[in-house]
Formats: C-alpha cells, sequence, structure tokens
C-alpha cells in the first residue's frame, strides 16, 4: 500500500494551463478526500453515492458543476483528484454537473432558481437522459417522443445505460418533438426506474421508462442536440481528467510495489523489464494531461469551441489510462487482481470511460470529420 502524503501527484500544475487558484483548489480537494473518502469503496453503491452527494455539496465542490461561467480546468482537477482516492466520489460529482447542465446552459430563470441550488447543496441528486436501447452515440435515432399537452410536455419511450438510474430527484432527458430533438425536465416520481443495471464497477445505473411522463422544456423546442452536445463539450474533455487519475494512483501503487518486492536478489524496481513498464506509463499519463488540460485550457481562456480537442483528449487518455492500469496490475501480480485491491478496483473502473460520453471509436470520427471540414 503506498502512502499517499509522499506522493508529489501536483507538478503538472506548474505547467502553463493553470492560474495559482488551481493549484489551491486541488490540494484542497486533496486534502478532503484523503479524509473523507473511506466509505467510498463498499457495496452498496446508492447509499455512497447519495451520502457523497450530499458531502461534496456540503463541502462546497458541486458549485462547480452549476455555474453559468463553469471553468472546465476546475472541474477536471476536481474529477482527476477524486478519482485517484475513489472512483464512486468521481462519479458522484460529475454526474450532478452532466445532469444538470442543459439547466445551466438554456434553463429559464425558474427552472435554474428551483433545481441548480439543491444540486450544489447535495439536496437533489441530477441524472442525463440520453441513451436508448437503439440509440446511444447516435443521437438522431432517439426515438422517445415528446407531444404537447396544455402547458405540459408528456414524454413516451425508454432510456437505458442512465446513471444515477434509480436514485436521481429528476432527469434531463432527451426526446423527438415536432419541432425535432429537444430537453426536458422529469421529475423522479414521472418516471419508472425499477429496472437496475449490475454493471463491473458498481454504478448505480438503471432502464428509465417514460411512459406519460409529465415533462418541462428546457430551452427552446428542436434545440436538444445542440444542447447536448454543448454539455458534452465541457464534461467530455473532464473524462480525460478522470481517466488521468485513475492512472496516477496505478503508477504510484506499482511504484510502491516495484521499489518493495524482492526478487532474484534484488528489487522488482532494479529489473530493466521494470523500469521500462513504468516509464511507458509516466509518458503516457503526462501525454493524456497535456491533451485534456490543453482543452481545458482553450474552452476557458481562448473561449473557443473544443470539440477536436475535446475528444482527443477523451480518447486518449482513457485509453492511456486502461494500459496503465493493466501495467500495475503485472507490477503488483497476484496483489494486483486480489478483490478489492486498489489496483483491482481500478481495473474495473477504468473500463467504462472507454465507452460512455461517446466511446473511443466514436471519439475518433468526431476527430475525422473536425479535421475534414
Amino acid at each position: 500500500m503506498i502512502n499517499l502524503d509522499l506522493m508529489d501527484r501536483f507538478a503538472h500544475l506548474a505547467w502553463p494551463f493553470f492560474d495559482p487558484p488551481h493549484a489551491v483548489l486541488s490540494r484542497a480537494v486533496d486534502t478532503w478526500a484523503s479524509a473523507n473518502l473511506e466509505h467510498a469503496h463498499g457495496d452498496d453503491a446508492d447509499a455512497i453515492c447519495r451520502k457523497l452527494v450530499k458531502d461534496l455539496g456540503e463541502a462546497g465542490y458541486l458549485s462547480y458543476c452549476v455555474s453559468d461561467n463553469p471553468d472546465v480546468r476546475s472541474i477536471a482537477l476536481i474529477r482527476e483528484t477524486l478519482a485517484y482516492h475513489a472512483g464512486l466520489a468521481d462519479f458522484s460529482f460529475v454526474m450532478q454537473g452532466l445532469g444538470s447542465g442543459p439547466i445551466v446552459l438554456a434553463g429559464s430563470e425558474a427552472q435554474k432558481k428551483h433545481y441548480l441550488p439543491r444540486v450544489a447543496a447535495g439536496d437533489a441528486i441530477a441524472a442525463f437522459a440520453l441513451s436508448e436501447p437503439d440509440a446511444g452515440s447516435d443521437v438522431q435515432a432517439l426515438t422517445t417522443t415528446a407531444k404537447r399537452s396544455g402547458t405540459d410536455w408528456v414524454l413516451e419511450g425508454t432510456k437505458t445505460w442512465i446513471s444515477n438510474g434509480g436514485i436521481a430527484d429528476f432527469y434531463v432527458a432527451f426526446a423527438r418533438a415536432d419541432e425535432g430533438i429537444s430537453a426536458f425536465i422529469v421529475d423522479a416520481d414521472e418516471v419508472d426506474a425499477d429496472e437496475r443495471i449490475d454493471i463491473v464497477a458498481r454504478h448505480p445505473m438503471a432502464t428509465v421508462k417514460l411512459a406519460g411522463a409529465k415533462a418541462q422544456l428546457v430551452g427552446q423546442a428542436g434545440q436538444g442536440f445542440k444542447l447536448a452536445m454543448k454539455n458534452l463539450d465541457v464534461f467530455r474533455t473532464t473524462v480525460g481528467a478522470a481517466a488521468l487519475g485513475f492512472a496516477r494512483r496505478a503508477l504510484d501503487e506499482a511504484l510502491a510495489r516495484a521499489k518493495d518486492r524482492k526478487m532474484f536478489g534484488q528489487r522488482l524496481a532494479d529489473l530493466q523489464m521494470t523500469q521500462a513498464k513504468l516509464a511507458d506509463m509516466a509518458t503516457a499519463i503526462d501525454a493524456g494531461a497535456l491533451l485534456t488540460y490543453r482543452a481545458a485550457w482553450l474552452r476557458d481562456v481562448k473561449k473557443v469551441r473544443v470539440t477536436r480537442e475535446a475528444a482527443m483528449a477523451k480518447m486518449y487518455a482513457t485509453e492511456a489510462a486502461q494500459q496503465v492500469i493493466d501495467d500495475a496490475v503485472q507490477i503488483l501480480g497476484g496483489l494486483g487482481v486480489m478483490r478489492g485491491h486498489p489496483v483491482e478496483r481500478l481495473y474495473r473502473e477504468v473500463r467504462a470511460l472507454r465507452i460512455y460520453e461517446g466511446a473511443t471509436e466514436v471519439q475518433k470520427v468526431i476527430i475525422a470529420r473536425e479535421l475534414l471540414k
């Protein structure tokens, strides 16, 4: 087991992508996480996530998710730090942002006043309901419908692979109206989220059935696709940051084991094969960090559209993290596959990052389309 106090994981904060407050924030989150996340590795993911959302709200960190002018670098640094300590903490944090993001971007003043303070305080759990059984990355294939009913809207359809499904207090769901794909707020008592989905890394997830669910339109009808993509442009970059947190923890665990493990009369770290593997791991992490924080910096400072850069960051950092963690398992040997060991948890947790918010293959399509414009 590594001594978390001895590892300097903040060298990249000296890069020109960051301002002094970012270093203060990152270290503050790390101190908070070190003291408050021991409970985040149990089996009851629903209860753990509810507590994490409440704790993150009380600590003030969820306010970064509901800002009218989100600082992507801050969100990314929080994600990276939380992911280093506990995957569910990162999950609980980012879903508050992803789930409420469309309201931040296009909600009415009444909607913002009702939902966003509760999200920031950790008193309401948000969910982002885009995917369907036959429509994930291909948003244009959505079949859920939205019809006007007086001053309300009524949704019919099924969403699946919905993170926070079953514990959310409200969902931002995307459906096809006469004007085109549109975004809607649906309160939890309007949906059936009893069909839970059990995945390799325990997260609250469900299939969400919308059968006559009353909903509130977010923004303008027919603008839902643009709104979803705008929201993903903020949070897709930060998926790379979560991957960095996982990878940094894996490297630290591998370094500690390599220094302590005796083999053939020397330390495991003295073997050139081990040294080569550690060098590759460290280089992959820095490359992923450069891509991730470049994308965040471009959006925050240059105020430019970062669809290509965010896709590059998400694609490379998640793929690199998968390899780094796999290498860490090899270095740890039997410990790396022992249930409950940090590296074993990382091995299960990192896999989903290569899929959600657009699989690696989809990111390649996005990058190529941007190049060919």
